[in-house]
């Protein structure tokens, strides 16, 4: 992470999404997703490179609370402790799994993790229920939910974080993964 003067580097309001990537690269999808999220949906257009991170969301009608809040998570991801050799789900993304496997009648059952030739930038990933572990599976242990991860792919997936929104626009399950060199604009599908 980036130092100054012998303190963590933090996100600032002064901020524009351009320098908040470069500053954060190994967050940066991260980020992204949490802006897009927010409301602010600036993160590709040119704007994002001169102005501020204060100066869009105002200019798009946020408050100055709102913008403090955005900054304060920002903040917050970047302290997550992120493990490059496992793959882990946050504890919203653990939650809402048990959610589900007890809706479904399924307590107790992993996750299947992989991902799948398609999409128009090569992969995309699959998430799946996940009885028991394939003898040709390597097994990651998150928030006590076995990841059930074939092992032709854990390269591709390893270092991966799970996370889940509720966001109105895009709920769901998301995955960020360092191991990406570029993915569609739609940001379904991705490519190594």
């Amino acid at each position: 992470m980036a130092k100054v003067n012998n303190k963590q580097k933090q996100i600032s309001r002064e901020m524009t999404i351009e320098e908040i990537f470069s500053l954060f690269p190994q967050k940066a999808q991260k980020l992204a997703q949490e802006i897009t999220d927010a409301g602010l949906h600036c993160v590709g257009c040119q704007a994002s490179t001169w102005e501020t991170l204060e100066a869009g969301m105002l200019g798009h009608g946020f408050s100055d609370k709102e913008v403090d809040q955005l900054v304060e998570k920002l903040n917050e991801l970047l302290l997550e402790e992120a493990n490059a050799n496992a793959i882990h789900l946050t504890k919203r993304a653990a939650e809402k799994y048990k959610q589900i496997l007890k809706e479904e009648g399924k307590e107790g059952w992993g996750l299947r993790f992989g991902d799948q030739a398609a999409g128009c930038s090569g992969f995309e990933y699959v998430l799946d229920y996940s009885k028991e572990a394939k003898k040709d599976d390597r097994i990651f242990t998150s928030q006590g939910i076995e990841i059930h991860v074939n092992e032709k792919v854990v390269s591709r997936l390893v270092g991966s974080e799970i996370d889940y929104t509720d966001s109105l626009k895009n709920p769901g399950f998301k995955i960020s993964n360092p191991n990406v060199k570029g993915s569609c604009g739609c940001g379904k599908s991705q490519n190594y």
